[in-house]
């Protein structure tokens, strides 16, 4: 049994997008059950519409709900221990559920995160996983938002996370990765992302196959299973991303409604236009997983609707399901015992680092 805590109060919508996506993957996942953080007036009547949701949940209440323009210092000293956010990563920390899931401020959720469950043993600072759309499929992209200049250990840690989540999704034993880069060649971008390709190619590890430098236009093509980059490049890469989308979904719109022959031509090939807009939905994608903690925590877009927000709890569903943290701690004891000089000094008070 896969048992996930929700904050209920998350996102844009809250409980009128949540309580729908738990039913959505009840009715998919049977071995799946739910433990709702929420305010009662807010989520008892969304849980009323849906009476066979009661059988495989259970609601606690929680009478503050972290606001999502709420600065993470803000967060930790007004809704640690009490608010849904809080309540909802704290029942991973307890064992009472194996992935923790919210719609809500990010930074508050990272800080939380941290603060409650702690990272790993040699693991500096958490990243960012994100699921990208590609011409191949998919790919782990990382760090996209939570670490902003990182070293070059800090970008190998990055990678061995990434891989362990490429190994769990993709259910590739040796995924290939990448490190982002102004350029393919060696000689080429800064002295952090050299140092740690340099790295990576002499640990030459049996659960990674390191391919070297990749471009942002790599990323699309899905060159490799797993992107690295520090959380600067890589949130401006996502969000640049996502507008894109956007974009041409606009132009498409356009181009269609400009003349009576251009409606003719949608009506012939609207089958290839869905084809086209479900593989160009960010909803399917939806779902940041926090590596690098004692746990699982997935951030779902705030803006996200139902099917989105079900997304994100079936990829922390899959996270649990296929040992995501054990395959990680794996592949970090190995590469730490063959590079014992590789681990770097570790911030102790959290607290500071989420008012960064």
């Amino acid at each position: 049994m896969i048992r996930i805590s929700i904050d209920a109060m998350g996102g844009d919508h809250g409980p009128s997008v949540v309580i729908p996506a738990l039913m959505t993957v009840a009715t998919r996942r049977p071995d799946i059950r739910f433990v709702i953080y929420g305010r009662e007036e807010a989520v008892r009547p969304e849980l009323a519409k849906l009476p066979k949701l009661a059988e495989v949940s259970e609601f606690i209440h929680c009478e503050i709900a972290v606001r999502m323009d709420d600065k993470p210092s803000q967060a930790l000293r007004h809704g640690r221990w009490k608010s849904s956010m809080w309540k909802a990563v704290e029942a991973v920390k307890a064992g009472n559920a194996d992935a923790c899931i919210s719609a809500g401020n990010t930074g508050a959720l990272m800080a939380m995160s941290r603060f409650c469950l702690r990272t790993m043993a040699t693991i500096d600072r958490p990243a960012i996983a994100a699921l990208w759309p590609t011409l191949r499929g998919e790919s782990v992209v990382l760090d996209v938002g939570a670490t902003i200049g990182a070293d070059a250990h800090q970008l190998v840690d990055f990678a061995i996370l990434g891989t362990g989540m490429a190994r769990s999704v993709f259910g590739i034993e040796r995924p290939s990765v990448g490190l982002l880069n102004v350029g393919v060649e060696e000689i080429k971008g800064q002295e952090e992302v050299k140092e740690a390709g340099r790295m990576l190619r002499e640990a030459n590890m049996a659960s990674m196959n390191y391919h070297g430098f990749v471009e942002g236009d790599d990323i699309g093509k899905g060159t490799v299973d797993v992107v690295v980059t520090e959380g600067f490049a890589g949130n401006i890469a996502l969000k640049t991303a996502e507008g894109t989308v956007r974009q041409i979904a606009g132009y498409l719109r356009a181009a269609m409604d400009r003349t009576l022959m251009a409606r003719i031509g949608y009506v012939f090939a609207k089958g290839a236009f869905d084809r086209l807009r479900e593989k160009m939905d960010v909803g399917r994608s939806n779902g940041g997983v926090f590596l690098g903690l004692n746990g699982v925590v997935v951030k779902s877009h705030g803006g996200a609707d139902s099917d989105g927000f079900a997304a994100a709890i079936e990829l922390g569903y899959d996270m649990v399901r296929n040992n995501l943290l054990d395959r990680i701690e794996a592949d970090l004891d190995l590469f730490h015992a063959r590079n014992p000089h590789a681990q770097t000094s570790r911030k102790s008070d959290v607290v500071a680092d989420a008012e960064e």
